[in-house]
């Protein structure tokens, strides 16, 4: 009788762990089955991704739906508020692309860093006020009592994204550093992306770019001088914002870049 219901409750126990795992697989690879994009994806989305996305608009009609799809996910899993500002559709939607743009090369893949994005009207200060002096920053991944949130001025994410000719894009710049944040570190060596046989290589080059900007000789935003990780959410901003003239005035960094991100955006099929 006892060895009855210790099989029992053995069988009892195996049943609930595949029945769990059972739940988990879908949860992680069902989801995107649960989300229909031609139905759900909302007609007012697709306006402002057409209007203001050049990365959207260079992308073939099933990559643009796998587009819409993890953006959905995005914006399922992560909140978005404003700060002393009304949140509207273009905010959610540039947040959003801003998130999938510099992963699109990852299937799957998700911010397990990020749990909420806050968005102030204008520019703030390194204590996050939104007035007085030394209002300097657009955009900041927190970390402390502000871990797992983003915080990016409503205004220069606008800005960003209708400046077709520009090479700077603040939001894109700092979801690059949670994915440089994915392997512990916000150092500019996103480990987590680049098998060891090119780490080397991208030290030295970022050590060469950076010499170059700190002597003007540059086009990269001065701004990726600081550090290493500035330095390559820079030039991640200047990828994903203007490929072809990356690839032509520093062919080496674009490949690497290429080589990074898994995707070459001008040319996404």
């Amino acid at each position: 009788m006892l060895w009855y219901i210790h099989v029992s409750m053995d069988i009892i126990l195996i049943a609930v762990a595949v029945i769990f795992c059972g739940l988990l697989i879908r949860n992680f690879y069902g989801r995107k089955k649960t989300l229909q994009p031609d139905q759900l994806f909302p007609e007012a989305y697709k306006k402002i991704l057409s209007e203001h996305v050049v990365f959207y608009n260079e992308l073939k009609a099933e990559k643009k739906t796998e587009f819409e799809s993890r953006m959905l996910l995005f914006l399922a899993r992560v909140r978005i508020t404003g700060v002393k500002t009304t949140i509207e559709d273009i905010d959610r939607v540039l947040i959003a692309s801003s998130a999938i743009i510099p992963i699109f090369g990852f299937p799957g893949w998700e911010y397990i860093n990020l749990n909420e994005v806050l968005v102030y009207p204008d520019s703030f200060n390194e204590t996050f006020k939104q007035e007085g002096a030394g209002r300097n920053t657009l955009g900041i991944v927190g970390t402390g009592p502000y871990q797992n949130i983003m915080i990016l001025s409503q205004h220069e994410l606008r800005n960003d994204f209708d400046n077709k000719t520009g090479k700077d894009n603040t939001a894109i710049h700092e979801f690059v550093h949670l994915i440089d944040k994915t392997d512990g570190a916000v150092d500019g060596i996103p480990e987590f992306l680049l098998s060891k046989k090119y780490i080397l290589p991208w030290l030295n080059l970022m050590q060469r770019e950076i010499k170059q900007i700190m002597t003007n000789r540059s086009d990269i935003n001065p701004y990726g001088a600081t550090d290493p990780a500035e330095f390559f959410a820079v030039v991640a901003e200047y990828f994903f914002e203007r490929p072809e003239l990356l690839e032509k005035k520093h062919p080496e960094l674009y490949d690497l870049l290429v080589t990074i991100f898994r995707q070459q955006p001008q040319k996404n099929e």
